[in-house]
């Protein structure tokens, strides 16, 4: 056994490189010294009646062909079906030095070359290669990366949703069969986000072994996890390919989307910082404080009137707003959500004089100015689409299934790409715009490009170098990746977008939980998190303005109400609101973000607690700015003690409940003291006895300050 070891951070990597396709024998906590005589010996599965005479490996890529019984890797054939079950041999291993290998095989009778690249950084980052080195096609069907987890990662957290409710939990069992979640929305998807982690059982946010696991990718993809009959595990994710998408023509490659997996032997708090890390570390991640927004959608929704937007702006102004959205029905003939889409010019009718002057009052008033765009939609009414129904990602010979009114526009269609990056490219460098809301609100659906072959693979490629190409030619614009809400979240997305829009849904009861299972991967300065108006949008209920704030503060702060509606009382609210919002945001957006199991939620299991508790710890410990949020009515009385591990345990703190503006209080005889004096511990007996919380009503939160004393 040849073994590559990588390490960093208490994390280690053992790959097995003898075989050809590489090997993680072990990913984990460090294992000390070992020699591989013994990692060997420690590692060698039995050889049972009844079975092969080998133990085919869990290698990244499992071989059928090398008698691995569980989903193989890689599929695909060659005219006939031949080459269908590859079996590589090794051809050059290279090291680079703790932190990765890069393993490339080859099978000379399939006339394939598998090259493996593995990296451990903040994570472990895993990306596979396939070349086709044959005189003829080879058809790809499938390939995917595989991970080997050891026997004690036996509960899995998952995650499904919907529109407006992205990213809800769901846990079971690792412990025999298979889960498997296919997403073929030709986008992340807010159904199966692709996104797992595997555990010890009951593992939560300060306790258990935990390996997470993300895959890069922002079209379709698979999810598979399974428990061999032998009790080992493996989890395979991978882009979910239509029949015959990828066809590779004689040296033509394909590479994989990159997986994340991020370890941790503390819970899951520990493996989010993982992730977190790893984003803040590329040279994308923004630097400059995250702006106060305001997107003007559930102002005006498409009633754009230049006073009205003016007056908008001037009182978002007075209360700190530092950015200002126009968000659908500025451009073409779109005053209603089925016209318009695809025609990315400003409307003479809504703006006579053009946008600049909206712009210019914006800036005069020193805030900064967005807008919406949808740039691969077409509706069948706009201009474009009249005059080019070629360029719409259908099947010709069916009639096309609409959604929203709107067809996908095929951007791996050279006009259709030059057609929307010109437009585009125009409208950036004519207006001073600093930010793009880059919307995608409908699923693939008989998604057909050249030659009516499956296009969603093309689609998502030509999606990144048209984001790509406009943020190199604008480098002072920010992007954010919206798709009918959290749609579109993911790694990959996150190469050329600054942020992510949560959710469509900003009921501050349902972002909750959204804004907590998001932060399990995507750093609060990256979320879109806004002030609700009173009434949510989306579902009808309303909340006091104190809920909503302390909801938002967790994120990159926004706003979505009509400001010109507000009485002067909550005027002064909002402003006092984003005063605490620029007063912690730097604590907030470069903070260690932390999640705690509250007794309501018990080990880890229950996923809908009454009471929740997340925040943010300075990087260096000496601060923290806490939220206690009350969801629904609980079987207590009162909330437990909320015990705080993580924070210095020698040094001392002094805790004190912040103000929230408009915050609604609690009809009891008596509350603790410290609520009113504050009160000070230390690290370890914030860890070890907790505090005291006190009654809350249903749907409010408290936020409390720790500031560690000299």
């Amino acid at each position: 056994m040849t073994v590559i070891v990588l390490r960093r951070h208490q994390v280690e990597v053992y790959v097995d490189v003898d075989a050809g396709v590489p090997t993680i024998v072990h990913w984990g906590a460090p294992l000390g010294d070992i020699d591989t005589t013994t990692l060997r010996a420690a590692v060698e599965r039995p050889v049972v009646a009844g079975m092969l005479d080998v133990v085919a490996p869990i290698s990244v890529v499992p071989e059928e062909g090398s008698g691995y019984y569980g989903r193989p890797g890689l599929a695909g054939h060659r005219m006939n079906g031949r080459a269908w079950s590859p079996r590589f041999a090794p051809s050059s291993v290279v090291a680079d030095g703790e932190h990765g290998v890069t393993v490339v095989a080859v099978d000379a009778v399939a006339e394939l070359t598998l090259t493996t690249t593995i990296h451990l950084g903040e994570t472990l980052v895993v990306q596979c290669r396939l070349d086709n080195d044959g005189a003829d096609p080879y058809v790809l069907d499938r390939l995917s990366v595989t991970v080997a987890l050891p026997a004690q990662a036996s509960e899995l957290l998952r995650f499904t949703g919907r529109w407006s409710r992205e990213l809800h939990p769901v846990r079971a069992e690792f412990t025999s069969g298979v889960f498997a979640a296919e997403n073929r929305s030709g986008r992340t998807s807010a159904e199966y986000p692709p996104l797992l982690f595997a555990g010890t059982p009951g593992f939560g946010e300060w306790h258990g072994e935990v390996w997470g696991m993300h895959l890069a990718w922002s079209g379709n993809h698979h999810i598979w996890a399974e428990v061999l009959n032998d009790t080992r595990r493996a989890v395979q994710f991978g882009e979910l390919l239509q029949p015959g998408e990828i066809v590779l023509q004689p040296g033509q490659s394909y590479d994989t989307p990159e997986l994340y997996g991020s370890y941790s032997a503390t819970g899951l708090t520990n493996a989010s910082w993982g992730f977190h890390r790893t984003l803040r570390a590329r040279p994308t991640h923004p630097t400059s404080e995250r702006p106060v927004m305001l997107n003007i959608w559930e102002a005006v929704y498409f009633d754009h009137d230049n006073d009205r937007l003016r007056d908008l702006a001037t009182v978002a102004a007075s209360v700190g707003v530092e950015r200002y959205v126009v968000d659908d029905g500025w451009f073409g003939s779109r005053r209603h959500d089925g016209s318009g889409l695809g025609d990315w010019v400003v409307s003479p009718d809504v703006y006579p004089d053009g946008l600049a002057p909206l712009i210019q009052h914006v800036t005069d008033l020193g805030m900064e100015f967005g807008i919406w765009v949808e740039p691969e939609m077409v509706n069948p009414d706009s201009d474009v689409y009249r005059a080019h129904p070629e360029w719409a990602l259908v099947t010709n010979g069916y009639e096309p299934v609409l959604g929203r009114s709107q067809l996908l526009l095929n951007l791996a269609h050279p006009g259709a790409f030059a057609h929307v990056l010109g437009q585009l490219d125009a409208l950036l460098r004519d207006h001073d715009i600093s930010y793009v809301k880059w919307d995608m609100n409908r699923n693939h659906c008989q998604a057909s490009g050249a030659d009516d072959a499956a296009g969603t693979h093309a689609q998502t490629l030509a999606f990144y170098r048209l984001i790509s190409t406009l943020g190199q030619r604008h480098p002072h614009v920010e992007f954010e990746s919206c798709s009918s809400g959290g749609g579109r979240i993911d790694f990959e997305v996150l190469r050329h977008t600054q942020r992510v829009w949560t959710s469509d849904c900003i009921d501050p009861l349902e972002r909750q939980t959204i804004q907590r299972n998001t932060s399990l991967f995507i750093p609060p300065e990256l979320m879109g998190a806004h002030i609700a108006s009173p009434t949510s949008h989306v579902t009808g209920r309303t909340h006091n303005i104190g809920f909503r704030s302390v909801t938002a503060l967790f994120g990159h702060l926004g706003i979505e109400w009509n400001l010109l509606t507000m009485s002067n009382r909550d005027r002064e609210t909002v402003t006092a609101v984003i005063e605490l919002y620029k007063r912690f945001r730097h604590l907030i957006h470069h903070g260690d973000l932390v999640r705690f199991d509250t007794a309501a939620n018990g080990p880890g299991h229950a996923v809908d607690p009454a009471g929740i508790a997340n925040g943010v710890y300075a990087a260096d410990r000496s601060e923290a700015l806490i939220a206690v949020t009350q969801l629904r009515t609980g079987t207590s009385l009162a909330i437990p003690p909320l015990r705080l591990p993580g924070l210095d345990p020698s040094r001392n703190y002094l805790i004190r409940k912040v103000s929230v503006p408009g915050e609604r209080g609690v009809p009891v005889q008596r509350q603790p003291g410290w609520l009113t004096s504050g009160i000070t511990l230390s690290g370890r007996q914030l860890a070890v006895l907790g505090l005291q919380m006190p009654a809350m009503n249903p749907e409010t939160s408290i936020l409390l300050h720790f500031e560690a004393q000299p």
